[in-house]
């Protein structure tokens, strides 16, 4: 038997004994002993409820990964180029990859980083994978009567600073890194190196989105794509086309594998570099049978006992205090 007191078992005793002792004081002197005795089985019933007692119920595992990992997505105006699953734009398959790496890391604390013109660190490091699917789902592509070019290296500080402060915060935790886009780099500079990041990178991987014959891409405002028109160049719609050199000079930067991605090929991802295994052992809270209800079924039993006997004495009581009939003397 396994206790689980819903409060210290000496401040529950406390907290008894006054009613049960007046409830004695009314069973040794007082009438209707029958009916004090019922009440004090109630309060012994409540006192084994409130220790909460159940039986071991086995043994639990789970999975908690130790591992912050930080998500770079690139969301310029060609991240809704329509080539993904034929005319579907790239944004989609970002979306489902993300939720995959989500589902692949239970327990790990999540950061995300977009970038176009400049990069902007949407969600600090967190435990909240759902507050990392919908900041994703409301993310929308640069305004395209404001994009300037993009570099496909702009997010390389914001990166190496978050996970220079996951490092210092907590040193003991694995780190990741996840970098989502196209390679497209339409600035005129160079791109930025992400070298600065490679020493606290413990795994992850770059992963690529488009095709070679490229995607039209619909102009953006900032409120959605859906129904816009096409971007032209030279008379016809501007085509986005992956560049996967870049990417893969940016896999090799960071020290992670580069991985091109396509609708009809699941997601392969790498073992998290620091997870844990946790068994709640039999008798941990979470693994007992409860077994309170018993005594919560004989305290409504006990109840339904008294209230018939106070029934039955309001009907007694009735019938006392009604008139007798009295007949006419012959």
């Amino acid at each position: 038997m396994i206790l689980q007191p819903v409060l210290h078992p000496i401040l529950l005793a406390l907290l008894c004994a006054v009613p049960v002792f007046f409830v004695i004081r009314f069973i040794v002197k007082g009438p209707q002993r029958g009916l004090w005795a019922l009440r004090l089985g109630m309060i012994a019933v409540v006192f084994v409820m409130l220790l909460r007692p159940g039986i071991p119920g086995g043994t639990s595992q789970t999975l908690a990964t130790d591992t912050d990992v930080v998500i770079v997505v690139d969301t310029t105006a060609s991240i809704v180029a329509e080539d993904w699953a034929g005319d579907r734009p790239r944004i989609d398959g970002v979306r489902a990859d993300v939720q995959a790496i989500v589902d692949e890391y239970p327990g790990a604390r999540f950061a995300l980083i977009s970038f176009d013109a400049a990069a902007q660190l949407r969600l600090p490091l967190t435990t909240d994978a759902t507050a990392l699917i919908s900041s994703l789902d409301v993310m929308r592509p640069e305004v395209t009567d404001q994009s300037r070019g993009s570099s496909i290296g702009i997010a390389n500080r914001m990166l190496a600073d978050t996970l220079s402060a996951a490092a210092k915060a907590s040193p003991e935790r694995g780190r990741m890194v996840f970098y989502l886009g196209d390679g497209e780099q339409t600035a005129s500079s160079e791109p930025e190196s992400f070298a600065s990041s490679a020493k606290y990178v413990d795994g992850g991987a770059v992963l690529g989105y488009g095709t070679t014959e490229g995607g039209p891409m619909r102009k953006t405002t900032g409120q959605g794509t859906e129904g816009g028109d096409y971007i032209e160049y030279q008379g016809g719609p501007a085509l986005s086309v992956i560049d996967e050199d870049n990417l893969r000079q940016v896999s090799e930067q960071l020290g992670v594998e580069y991985r091109a991605r396509t609708a009809d090929a699941a997601i392969e991802l790498p073992e998290a570099p620091t997870s844990t295994t946790d068994y709640a052992a039999s008798g941990e809270v979470g693994n007992v049978i409860e077994l309170y209800w018993i005594a919560a079924l004989a305290l409504i039993v006990l109840l339904a006992v008294e209230v018939a006997i106070a029934v039955t004495a309001v009907i007694r009581l009735k019938g006392l205090a009604r008139p007798r009939q009295t007949g006419d003397a012959s």
